[in-house]
């Protein structure tokens, strides 16, 4: 039964489907394994498991009566904490939050609902969905299923550490610096961010009616490629307001092998150097493809300087993060940004400026960004996809010291903490979608994840792009311990 528990979500919606499971079963199967193996990976945090229940059972008598419910029909899901869910807390592991419980569905949990699915629960996040690790003091800490003394990512932390081990059958998480893409990476699952804007980011959010935030997304994330393209269709397309008015329509992928394809490698940088491991890895991705027959380059790049661009992304992530800031916050990032030399382009001097962003600041620093974005399209115009590192390492141990301590080690070279930041933001900055990808094991026994990039709009692609990659280098492989 341990590994019914790792099939695919759309295997898994099959087999309930021709009734070699019941959704009951397989609702159960998942609670048991929560209950059995979660205590040390704490990645479900909020259970739902006797409406979960309920769910199943009804889910079993439309099968019975001849009607299916989605092409998710009776499947059993969580969903990241920060998500709106009837009657759950939505605290994004804030002690301010803790009693922030909404009586109905946000817009993502009504849409998997409508698509067959129903829901075991929700998973952890970091502070203020603001780490690379997942902890908070409502909820505590969780831990990588394939070493907890390591993070699973952030902040879809539980999201990627729950489908790991086996205790759900599809998740949806949220990104504005890797928060999707960076666990799927350290767990080895799949995940995918989408272009900005294709999916309401409306029922993602602590109070409702807040307008969305510049940069920031929710998708998908999985235990297949198939999963991620499913799911996004259903997450995808206008909320209630704007589908009066439009629709969307994604193209679907324009290729069927990938000995066609053009993909631009870029495997490290100077600007954030990873790992020779994960750097390896990518090379070995491109060496695959260059086998199949694809046109592969080492060399091709964005039209753009790294450092402004990295700046750029640094000044709009920080307006979105501290455009909370209380009256007394201001005056102190007031007095901080006083203090700088203006010639100081250091992440601390952004920030401090970015702080306090006035919006004519504001938009001349989106039209910086709109250059670079041009840019990204001429080298899209060339290049089908480019491949890059997400992170600088695989999964590092738990650190919870504050963020100014911080640093993480790189073939035992120490960099700065956010540095890693650098191979997240520049594809959100530009608004691209990106998938994540499994390609195996470190040496030291843990998950490395490629992203594959590519022009916006392009969501199918970089999707079918993974899905053609698993045939080639397999894809998801579930860690020892949970069976």
């Amino acid at each position: 039964m341990s590994s019914l528990a790792y099939l695919s979500a759309l295997e898994l919606a099959a087999r309930i489907r021709s009734r070699e499971i019941s959704s009951v079963e397989l609702t159960q199967l998942y609670i048991d394994r929560i209950e059995k193996y979660d205590g040390d990976v704490n990645a479900v945090i909020v259970r739902t498991f006797e409406n979960a229940l309920e769910a199943a059972e009804r889910a079993d008598r439309a099968l019975a009566e001849g009607r299916e419910l989605g092409p998710l029909h009776g499947l059993p899901m969580t969903i990241k904490e920060s998500y709106v869910m009837a009657n759950t807390p939505s605290t994004w592991g804030m002690e301010d939050f803790r009693d922030n419980v909404s009586d109905e569905d946000g817009l993502a949990v009504k849409r998997f609902r409508a698509a067959g699915a129903h829901f075991l629960g929700k998973t952890n996040v970091p502070t203020d969905l603001a780490d690379f690790q997942s902890y908070n003091p409502i909820y505590g800490t969780t831990g990588n299923p394939w070493d907890t003394s390591r993070t699973p990512g952030g902040s879809s932390g539980g999201s990627a550490a729950a489908l790991a081990a086996g205790f759900t059958g599809l998740e949806a998480g949220s990104d504005i610096g890797g928060s999707i893409r960076n666990p799927a990476h350290f767990c080895g699952v799949y995940g995918h961010k989408p272009t900005y804007g294709i999916i309401p980011m409306q029922g993602h959010e602590l109070v409702a009616g807040i307008p969305e935030a510049d940069l920031a997304v929710c998708g998908p994330l999985a235990r297949s490629a198939e999963d991620l393209k499913v799911a996004l269709d259903i997450m995808a397309g206008p909320a209630e307001r704007a589908a009066l008015g439009w629709q969307l329509s994604l193209p679907a992928a324009d290729f069927t092998d990938l000995k066609n394809m053009r993909v631009a490698i870029w495997a490290t940088d100077e600007t954030a150097p990873v790992a020779a491991e994960v750097a390896d890895r990518v090379v070995m991705v491109g060496e695959t493809l260059s086998r199949l027959g694809a046109k592969v380059s080492d060399s091709a790049r964005p039209g753009f300087d790294l450092s402004r661009a990295q700046n750029n992304y640094q000044t709009l992530l920080t307006a979105v993060m501290t455009g909370a800031l209380s009256d007394e916050d201001v005056v102190k990032a007031e007095a901080v940004a006083k203090s700088l030399d203006p010639e100081d382009m250091s992440s601390a001097a952004v920030n401090a400026r970015a702080s306090v962003l006035p919006h004519r600041d504001w938009m001349r620093a989106n039209t910086q960004r709109e250059k670079l974005r041009a840019a990204w399209d001429a080298f899209f115009d060339d290049w089908d996809i480019l491949l890059c590192p997400q992170m600088a390492t695989p999964a590092f141990p738990h650190d919870h010291r504050p963020f100014g301590e911080r640093t993480i080690q790189v073939d035992n070279e120490e960099q700065p903490y956010f540095q890693q930041l650098f191979w997240a933001g520049m594809i959100v900055n530009a608004y691209l979608p990106s998938t994540v990808f499994p390609t195996g094991l470190s040496k030291d026994g843990l998950p490395i994840g490629v992203q594959a990039v590519s022009a916006p709009y392009r969501d199918h692609r970089t999707i079918e792009f993974a899905r053609l990659m698993a045939r080639e280098i397999g894809g998801f492989t579930a860690p020892k311990n949970y069976d």
